[in-house]
């Protein structure tokens, strides 16, 4: 059965938010923090990984990924702080 994983990254400020999906986890955020990838997350030095769940079903996760990039930050702000009080990357609880 193959997972899917909908996270969101933040900088070392907290200040600027992403929204991706995967179905490699470990893979994509290590991908992230070593800027292996060219695009917005390296850009605005994006590797801290704040808030992730996962599927099983590959459209629900790209549906919500697209719900919660619709959202206004002040809703993605309270989904991570429900989950993540204090921002802490979540990378090591992944490994």
């Amino acid at each position: 059965m193959n997972q899917y994983y909908i996270y969101i990254l933040t900088n070392k400020n907290n200040t600027t938010l992403y929204i991706g999906v995967t179905n490699n986890l470990i893979r994509r955020i290590y991908e992230h923090k070593n800027k292996l990838v060219d695009g917005f997350t390296k850009k605005y030095n994006l590797n801290k990984l704040v808030y992730f769940e996962s599927t099983t079903d590959v459209e629900s996760a790209i549906v919500r990924e697209k719900q919660l990039k619709a959202g206004s930050r002040k809703k993605k702000v309270k989904l991570i702080e429900k989950e993540n009080t204090d921002w802490q990357d979540l990378y090591g609880e992944i490994c």
